[in-house]
Order: structure tokens, then C-alpha cells, then sequence
């Protein structure tokens, strides 16, 4: 891997982390652009994974910590949300890790969750906008969400994106939609982050590992990432999702026809 391709990687993770397009489906399709799913590099990925999902945890916690420290105050009833609201996604973790890998693993699929998550983004908006009344966040709505970052987990299908949709599908207040959603990243990017440490040291991973490489990921993707929820936090409240349902659509239709439609190749 070249210094400009960590630093390539580490931008899309940052920002797509936290946007709603989907940064596990980005990942796949910018690697595959590089040839980076390939040989040995899948070994060196394993690691750059690591330092990247730290990067972006450092950037959410930063950005949040206020909304961190509220969860500990008594009686914890939105640190109880976030832990029922994650549930779902680590059922789905723990239970189609290997199934994800060994099928979600490249982008010919990508088109088909990229189109998903285009939909749920128009559709919030459209909902958002016409909600006159927005709730508090309620543990239906922290529930509903929850079981949409579930659907996150395949790649292409954006974790942010779809715990948007369930808070807005629920008649949640966007700013409490936008706040939640990020906290709920905190879990997940730690449960990556866990497993991830885990494959390192089964692949055995740490030998020969780049770290000038590593390094510029993590730092881009630290950079993007705190660029990226503090953009997020503005636009969920407003419910502007309609440029990214568009951005997903151009992609899902380009890598459709690079996939499926061998005279485009």
C-alpha cells in the first residue's frame, strides 16, 4: 500500500462512517478500484482496519462527549436505550460475520444496498419533513432504531443511514435522531474495532505491517470523521438527505453496469 492510498482510505472511512452512504460499501469498492482485496494486502488490511475504526472513534467521542457523560446520570434511561438499541446489530454481528465475509465480501452486490439505502434516505426526508409534531426520543423510537442499525451491518447498507430512517419512521426530533444515531455508533465501531483486534491476531497479522501507512489512515480517518458528524449533526436536524439518496443512486447504477454489464467493462 502507497502513503496516498492510506490516505485515500482513511478520508472514506472518516466520512463515510458518519454519512449516511455506507463506509463498509465504500471500503469494499475503493479497495477493489486500488486492488487491495487481493493476496497478501488482505493481511495488511486486517490491521489498517483496526487503526482506521480507531480513528473514527476517537473522532465521535470527541465531538460527543457531552452526550457521553449525560448517559451517566441518573436514572440512565438513555444509557438503557443504547444498550436495548444495540442489541440488534450485534445479534446480526456475531451471527452473519462469517456469512457477510464470504458473500458481501466484494462489490458485485454493492449496487443493490447502495439503491437500499438510497430509498430509506429519500423516504426520511420526505417523512421528516412532513412530521409538524416530533417527539422526544421514546424507547419505541431508540427500539426502532436499533433494529435498523441491525440492517447496517451488510455492506452497502449504511449503519447511519438506516438508524436515521427508524428514529424518523418513529416521529423523533431530528436533532435527538442525529445525537442518538452517533451514540449508537460508539458501540458498534468498538465492537469492529474488538473483533477486528481478534482476526489480526488469528492472521497473525502484526508482521511487516506498515505503520507510517497505518498512521496516515488513522489520522484521515480521525480528520474526516470529526468533519463528518459535525456536518451530520446540522443535516439530520434539518432532514436534508435528498443530495446523498441522489449520490447513492449514481453509484448504485455505476457499479450495476460495471457488474452485471460486461460491454460496459
Amino acid at each position: 500500500m502507497y502513503w496516498w492510498q492510506a490516505l485515500v482510505l482513511g478520508l472514506v472511512q472518516g466520512l463515510t462512517e458518519f454519512l449516511p452512504v455506507s463506509s463498509s460499501g465504500h471500503l469494499i469498492l475503493v479497495r477493489e478500484l486500488m486492488g487491495l482485496n487481493t493476496g497478501a494486502a488482505t493481511q495488511f488490511n486486517l490491521m489498517f482496519d483496526v487503526m482506521l475504526h480507531a480513528g473514527s472513534l476517537i473522532a465521535v467521542v470527541l465531538v460527543l462527549y457531552k452526550p457521553i457523560l449525560e448517559l451517566f446520570k441518573k436514572p440512565f434511561k438513555k444509557l438503557g436505550m443504547l444498550i436495548v438499541a444495540s442489541i440488534p446489530a450485534v445479534i446480526v454481528g456475531f451471527t452473519c460475520k462469517d456469512y457477510i465475509e464470504e458473500y458481501f465480501s466484494t462489490a458485485q452486490y454493492l449496487c443493490f444496498f447502495f439503491l437500499f439505502t438510497a430509498v430509506i434516505m429519500l423516504v426520511s426526508e420526505i417523512v421528516a419533513k412532513r412530521n409538524k409534531n416530533p417527539k422526544e426520543l421514546s424507547w419505541g423510537g431508540a427500539i426502532a432504531m436499533g433494529v435498523m442499525q441491525g440492517a447496517g451491518v451488510f455492506p452497502g447498507i449504511s449503519r447511519s443511514g438506516s438508524t436515521i430512517f427508524g428514529g424518523t419512521m418513529a416521529g423523533t426530533d431530528g436533532k435527538r435522531v442525529a445525537t442518538f444515531s452517533f451514540l449508537m455508533s460508539i458501540p458498534i465501531i468498538l465492537g469492529s474495532l474488538f473483533l477486528s483486534v481478534i482476526d489480526v491476531a488469528r492472521a497473525g497479522a502484526m508482521g511487516g505491517v506498515d505503520w507510517f501507512c497505518i498512521f496516515i489512515g488513522a489520522g484521515a480517518a480521525f480528520a474526516s470523521g470529526y468533519f463528518a458528524v459535525r456536518v451530520m449533526l446540522g443535516l439530520i436536524a434539518k432532514a436534508n438527505f435528498k443530495w446523498f439518496s441522489l449520490y447513492l443512486l449514481v453509484i448504485a447504477i455505476l457499479t450495476f453496469a460495471f457488474y452485471f454489464l460486461p460491454s460496459v467493462r
